[in-house]
């Protein structure tokens, strides 16, 4: 397999990147361009759907606009499972990453037409390139280090980096240009972004030594056509679907984007199910897969608050915060770059803090926080609604304490829950579950969009406090099952 292919040492003596291997640098200008593209038309979707056509926006009622945010977040996580397999089974990691760039760069270049079909035909093709390029481009980072390699750690924290830089710049450029000149200008930004990083992966494919060149287990001959058609039968009964609905004159966004949270939901209950259900895990695995469906549950909850950051606080954002400086009223969307330079501050300092709590703090007890931290921010939100009652506008340092409270639980689960997943995973399940994992975060956005149309016929106040506090509840509940979750978790701190 690529992953056992010692790629550190053979390039060490090499030009290096930050102490690593050269090629770290040309995967982190990626994710780095993916990123940046990816959150900043991200920045700015929810502004655009909502924004009126005399205003060059698509004109569409707030609670169908958070609904196709949320959808669309889920989407994204989703398809990384086939993505994931396609890179496995048949092209490898390093083209999946390519290809996946392109259709990225295209998407984002539809979504700069200006014509209102699309932005949808332009989010379709991001979610494809998406499923193929993320997943697999992680794949290809570890695949730089032997396995017991003590800079594997640090080289993703680099890499890991990029993410968040790419995350903080993108709404700043794209914000300004969509919400002041045009939106179709955003997202052509973010066309142009992604351009940047396939031209860069293409120029440094040479460092890449032999990471992601091949699959990890290929299909071929009989089995590799049996595949194909079958992916072949499944894109042509999609088709049909869509045919069908059309023509029943029901293919309408609010259709669409039941089916597709329908989808997320029952592939996800699949997925658990045959794991659940299969009889070559031993009784440990069994136990710690029972652990683990708990954690997947609170880590839902989580992002399904968290993710209304660039849904229905952007909302908030651009309707209620007063975001006059100097007679300078700057883009809501900005805002959306307070979470990743948040989370780039405060990440070395919960390593260090969790570091130094050691195993005196269990998995649960810290996802626990995660959800308590994400319901105090929802509740500070209802107080802040509650000053702009009346049509007065908040300072936009409400909103910047709300994330800061929100990175903090982020900083309590995510990653904690990233090594989790490694940790309880089955041996047969091991390459699998990294997969199962977004799927977590796919289940809270496509639940979240459709939690998040209430936002429209509750009032803000009650909206926010109403989740907060049942966050908070559930928190607080998932601190008293940790005992029994720690005990299934069979060894597993």
């Amino acid at each position: 397999m690529t992953h056992d292919v010692p790629v550190g040492r053979r390039v060490a003596a090499e030009r290096t990147f930050l102490g690593h291997p050269r090629a770290l640098a040309t995967l982190f200008l990626t994710e780095m361009w993916e990123r940046l593209s990816f959150y900043g038309m991200r920045a700015i979707l929810v502004l655009y759907l909502t924004a009126e056509v005399a205003d060059d926006g698509l004109g569409l009622g707030e609670s169908s606009a958070t609904a196709v945010y949320g959808t669309y977040n889920a989407m994204v996580y989703l398809m990384a499972l086939p993505g994931g397999w396609v890179a496995d089974r048949l092209i490898g990691a390093r083209r999946s990453v390519l290809w996946g760039g392109v259709v990225i760069a295209a998407g984002h270049y539809v979504m700069a037409v200006p014509t209102r079909w699309s932005v949808f035909a332009g989010m379709t093709l991001i979610v494809l390139g998406t499923g193929l390029l993320k997943p697999n481009i992680s794949t290809m980072v570890g695949a730089l280090y032997d396995r017991d390699s003590p800079r594997r750690d640090a080289g993703f924290s680099i890499f890991y980096m990029g993410i968040n830089l790419g995350a903080f710049i993108a709404p700043l450029v794209t914000g300004y240009l969509g919400e002041k000149i045009n939106w179709h200008l955003g997202f052509a930004v973010a066309a142009v972004g992604m351009t940047f990083g396939v031209i860069q992966y293409v120029v440094g494919r040479r460092k890449l030594g032999d990471a992601g060149e091949r699959p990890a287990d290929p299909l071929l001959g009989a089995d590799r056509r049996r595949a194909l058609t079958r992916v072949g039968l499944a894109a042509a009964a999609l088709v049909v679907l869509v045919a069908a609905l059309a023509l029943a004159g029901l293919f309408t966004v609010d259709t669409v984007v039941n089916l597709l949270t329908a989808v997320t939901v029952l592939v996800t209950i699949g997925y658990f199910t045959r794991i659940m259900t299969d009889r070559e895990l031993s009784a440990t695995e069994g136990s710690r897969m029972k652990a683990y469906l708990w954690l997947f549950v609170f880590a839902a909850a989580f992002w399904l608050i968290y993710d209304q950051a660039g849904s229905v606080l952007n909302i908030f954002a651009a309707d209620r915060t007063d975001r006059d400086v100097a007679g300078f009223t700057f883009a809501a969307s900005w805002l959306q770059s307070v979470n990743p330079i948040l989370v780039i501050i405060g990440a070395p300092l919960f390593a260090l803090l969790w570091l130094r709590v050691g195993h005196r703090v269990s998995t649960p007890v810290k996802f626990a926080a995660g959800l308590v931290l994400n319901g105090l921010s929802f509740v500070l939100m209802a107080a802040a609604a509650q000053a702009a009652v009346g049509g007065n506008r908040v300072s936009p340092w409400w909103l910047v304490a709300v994330y800061a409270l929100q990175v903090a639980g982020e900083l309590s689960l995510s990653p904690v829950g990233l090594s989790a997943t490694t940790k309880l995973a089955p041996v047969k399940y091991a390459s699998q579950m990294l997969g199962l994992w977004f799927l977590a975060t796919a289940v809270g956005d496509a639940i979240g969009g459709q939690v998040a149309r209430l936002a429209e016929t509750w009032s803000e106040s009650t909206y926010f406090l109403t989740f907060g506090l049942a966050s908070v509840a559930f928190g607080l509940g998932a601190v008293m099952f940790a005992r029994h979750i720690r005990a299934l978790m069979a060894g597993i701190h």
